[in-house]
């Protein structure tokens, strides 16, 4: 439990700075401005390096699921707040199948560890 524990945290930590890795992407303007691009890329490499670290207790399968679905989720949130830019139905719809997958995977998969 332990193990797994640790390896939810480190998880937790790959979608922190994958998220605010996507958060400069936008900011790097297609990479032409330095600073910005700089940090996408050390934050992508930090999160990449969490995500390792949480594959020791996950299977792939799943921590790259929650990886990604809660990435979308966070960096959609904040493509509002910060960006300004709209959801519309169709993506506020899609963004939640992808959190009910993940959900109900971690809900009654037996491919996770719990």
């Amino acid at each position: 439990m332990r193990n797994s524990i640790f390896s939810y945290a480190w998880l937790g930590l790959a979608i922190l700075f994958e998220v605010t890795g996507s958060t400069f992407l936008q900011k790097s303007n297609q990479f032409t401005r330095v600073i910005p691009t700089l940090a996408c890329i050390v934050l992508y490499g930090i999160s990449f390096f969490f995500l390792t670290k949480a594959l020791k207790g996950l299977p792939l399968g799943v921590a790259y699921a929650i990886w990604s679905g809660l990435g979308i989720v966070l960096t959609a949130a904040i493509s509002v707040v910060i960006f300004g830019q709209k959801l519309d139905t169709a993506a506020i719809a899609g963004i939640m199948l992808i959190v009910s997958g993940v959900v109900v995977m971690q809900l009654f998969s037996q491919t996770g560890a719990h």
